[in-house]
């Protein structure tokens, strides 16, 4: 019985019964006594500079506290850039506005008042005078010959030239290169739309100092950052709590500049403040992500050998460099480039961009979609180009298992892995050998019908040292605090499960908590598909310090040497049939079990998980619509917990990796206003858009690098459906490139173009 939910079996969740009966608790949830609201005046303009600011009759208005504008928070710091690569520019973003405004949503006053509606009615009463300066709203206009500038210490709007690679020899392959294949690509900017939209409550004490409850990716990170960047304060003297998320994909990883309002306006007032945004204000306000464009070219021999892959990218940093921003397309994607293809020279180079827009971040993937994307986009135009079967030409092209371990040029190490073999477990998962009968099928109804494949690997579990977990049980429970955060994943099922079955207990013997410096002070967060490969790891290191701990108390409870039987859950000695549970040692010697476990490799290396996606769509080009006709992954995530809650993950991202592909776009119009800030004007995949089937198959390889074995899976669901779905597009319109998102009017008009050429 102590076995029946361990590592590799699929029981429910155990959150599930809480969130779904409503009883949930997310920070909008959280009104202290006498908790008052704030609201955040927004710039109206992309590019201006203030020249005054009228406040006194917003002052007067019935339930105003206070208005702030930035010479009453000037002694905060701003909003931190952490991976700046433009030298000595920096691009600080003031808490309100220092004088100048930078992109529409652009905070320029906070007001506070005793009740939401009130502090709304008086903060349409603030008085702005604006001096509009010109804006550039695209990257394309950024880069201009003489563009306007958006920051005056800068020599003009590209802040940062990144590279990595060998420029000469990829050069030199290009040059003796059978075949040569070309794209200029754009990937479209997002919004990440979480269910949850951001809110923040902020408490003071004279003694005690200040309470910041918010929806987070990790309080620790936020609470050292927020201390240490904005507040300019010892971290101890702020605690930082995070109760249910309703998604994160990125943006709940970063500080905002109502966090230091809401903390400020505490102190100021001596009561607490919340501050929760609209919709409006997540569309304007939240980091967007992707918003790239690339010149790219693959070099193959006339065996259709790779030789070299070539790319030169500019990056939409928006306005300011966010916390970060610049390390999306540079270390985080920059560096996976051509994929797990064995590909003898790469270069790579990163122009990073400033625009009057949303400033960017990390968005699911947080650029490895992006690098994905683009390499499996010139995998299938290359194999049309030169006539070669697409599966073959991946297949010569994917390093084999005897290959590995592989560097692959531009700093990263592939570790196990068995890539031509996953492609053929997903080309036959897929049904590959039967496509010509399903497209002659929809052919005959008049539809156009094309198939496309992704071949993926994802960085999982990287920027990492470490991550701690705690476990003290308290009254028949093993309750674990561990440095991540939950933000919709399932956490409390998965590392239930893999200390439930070290320590030989009930999975709901296992309390999973979360969310408090208070109870845990240290982590690392939730974010690049680290949890399960760091945070396991971590209950794993605890569980057996605990169990160290129990076998001398639990020989002296038994008279006699005690070893422990994981799978019946109890100590035993030598020469008797008396046994104890952990859980009855626990009890016997309160606290003297509790623990805190450190997992720290000596080689700390990210992980690598893999795999192949295999999308069917079926175009009507009558009306540019289409559907999502079949739909197959096959993944590499090494040991896997929970495969339910994998499949359910990758299921999630699928839907992400679709809605950008096909419909999702923020846009910008000339002046820099954002024409899509509502579900009205941006398009979210809804429940007919996603496939009903999506036939998922796991081929794990398990990574010797870490305890569990895991890789990771958060992500990898994004990464696959992005250029599979995509290529897909293409193939049913005849080889046509085209960008995301491939919405009904764009394919509606490509599809009588591709009827016409015919």
């Amino acid at each position: 019985m102590m076995m029946k939910f361990g590592v590799g079996q699929s029981p429910k969740r155990l959150e599930d019964e809480r969130l779904l009966t409503g009883r949930g608790r997310y920070t909008d949830d959280y009104t202290p006594a006498g908790c008052a609201y704030g609201v955040t005046v927004r710039s109206p303009y992309a590019h201006a500079r203030i020249t005054s600011i009228d406040a006194e009759a917003a002052r007067e208005m019935p339930g105003v506290l206070a208005v702030y504008t930035h010479a009453d928070i000037a002694e905060y710091g701003p909003v931190p850039c952490l991976v700046p690569l433009s030298g000595d520019l920096k691009t600080p973003r003031p808490l309100l506005a220092d004088g100048r405004v930078r992109f529409v949503g652009d905070g320029a006053a906070f007001v506070v008042a005793e009740t939401r509606e009130q502090a709304r009615r008086a903060a349409e009463a603030v008085m702005i005078d604006y001096e509009e300066l010109p804006a550039v709203s695209s990257l394309n206009a950024a880069i201009a010959e003489n563009a306007p500038k958006i920051w005056d210490e800068a020599d003009g709007n590209i802040v940062f030239d990144w590279q990595v690679g060998d420029a000469d020899a990829a050069e030199d392959a290009f040059a003796r290169a059978a075949h040569v294949t070309e794209l200029h690509i754009v990937q479209n900017r997002v919004a990440p739309n979480s269910m949850e939209v951001r809110s923040a409550v902020g408490e003071y004490d004279e003694a005690a100092g200040f309470t910041f409850t918010t929806g987070s990716q990790g309080v620790a990170g936020m609470r050292t950052n927020l201390a240490t960047h904005i507040m300019k304060i010892d971290p101890e003297r702020l605690r930082v709590r995070t109760g249910d998320v309703g998604g994160g994909f990125g943006m709940k990883v970063f500080l905002y500049p109502e966090y230091g309002l809401v903390l400020h306006a505490a102190r100021d007032l001596g009561r607490p403040v919340k501050w929760t945004g609209e919709r409006s204000d997540a569309f304007l306000s939240d980091a967007h992500g992707r918003a790239m464009q690339s010149d790219a070219a693959l070099a193959l021999d006339a065996d259709g050998m790779i030789l070299a892959l070539r790319v030169r990218t500019w990056s939409d940093l928006g306005a300011y460099q966010a916390q970060f921003g610049p390390a999306i397309q540079t270390f985080a994607g920059g560096r996976i480039m051509g994929g797990v293809y064995r590909i003898p020279a790469i270069h790579n180079r990163v122009h990073g961009t400033v625009t009057n827009t949303t400033p960017t971040d990390a968005y699911r993937g947080a650029g490895r979609p992006e690098a994905t994307y683009l390499i499996e986009r010139l995998i299938e135009t290359a194999a049309r180009e030169t006539g070669r079967d697409v599966g073959d030409l991946r297949r010569r092209n994917l390093l084999r298992p005897d290959e590995l371990p592989h560097e692959n040029g531009l700093g990263l190490t592939f570790d196990v892995g068995d890539y031509p073999g996953l492609l053929d477990a997903a080309l036959a998962n897929a049904d590959w050998s039967s496509f010509a009968a399903r497209k002659a099928d929809a052919e005959a109804r008049g539809k156009l019908y094309g198939r496309g494949a992704a071949f993926y690997v994802e960085i999982a579990g990287g920027g990492s040292t470490e991550e701690i977990a705690d476990i003290r049980i308290e009254g028949g429970k093993v309750r674990a605090a561990i440095g991540t955060q939950s933000n919709g994943q399932g956490h409390e099922t998965a590392y239930a499960q893999v200390i439930a079955e070290r320590l030989g207990v009930n999975l709901d013997d296992v309390i999973i908590e979360q969310g408090d410096t208070a109870r845990l002070e240290v982590g690392h967060g939730t974010g690049g598909s680290r949890s399960m490969v760091w945070g396991g790891g971590a209950g794993l290191v605890a569980a057996d310090a605990v169990l160290e701990k129990a076998r001398p108390l639990a020989s002296e409870a038994l008279g006699g040497e005690a070893t422990f039987d994981a799978e019946s859950g109890v100590f035993r000695a030598d020469g008797s049939n008396e046994t104890r549970s952990l859980l009855e040692i626990a009890a016997a010697f309160p606290g003297a079990l509790d623990t805190r476990g450190v997992y720290k490799p000596e080689n700390p290396v990210p992980a690598y998980p893999n795999g192949c996606h295999v999308a069917e769509v079926e175009l009507d080009p009558e009306t540019g619509l289409v559907r999502i006709a079949k739909y197959t992954i096959t993944d590499d995530f090494g040991t896997i917990v929970n495969p339910m809650l994998v499949e359910g993950q990758v299921q999630g991202g699928v839907a992400q990796g679709l809605g950008q592909a096909l419909l999702e776009n923020i846009v910008y119009d000339e002046s820099g206003q954002l024409l899509t800030g509502s579900f009205m004007d941006y398009g979210l995949p809804r429940a007919d858009d996603v496939p009903l089937d999506m036939r998922f198959q796991s081929r794990p390889v398990p990574t010797p690098n870490n305890l569990l074995g895991a890789k990771g899976c958060g992500e990898a669901g994004t990464i696959g459906a992005m250029p599979s779905i995509m290529n897909a597009l293409s193939d049913a319109l005849g080889g046509r490139h085209l960008d995301m998102p491939a919405t009904p009017e764009k394919l509606w008009r490509m599809a009588r173009e591709a009827q016409v050429a015919a």
